[in-house]
């Protein structure tokens, strides 16, 4: 997966941390759990706030 990959990150977070609200997630805790998912295979430095927020965003609607 790469950060692009909105909807399969948001599927693997919805996995993986079924126990979590989502709209309570730091941005700085996402970035660290997206880089953990399995499969997930793309520089950190590329993320940014927007994906951030379009990550969130689709966790959101995804639980």
């Amino acid at each position: 997966m790469k950060w692009t990959d909105i909807q399969d990150i948001a599927i693997a977070l919805t996995e993986a941390h079924a126990d979590v609200d989502p709209t309570t997630v730091r941005f700085t805790d996402l970035h660290k759990w997206v880089m953990a998912l399995p499969g997930f295979d793309d520089d950190p430095n590329r993320s940014g706030e927007k994906i951030l927020e379009a990550i969130q965003q689709a966790w959101i609607d995804e639980v």
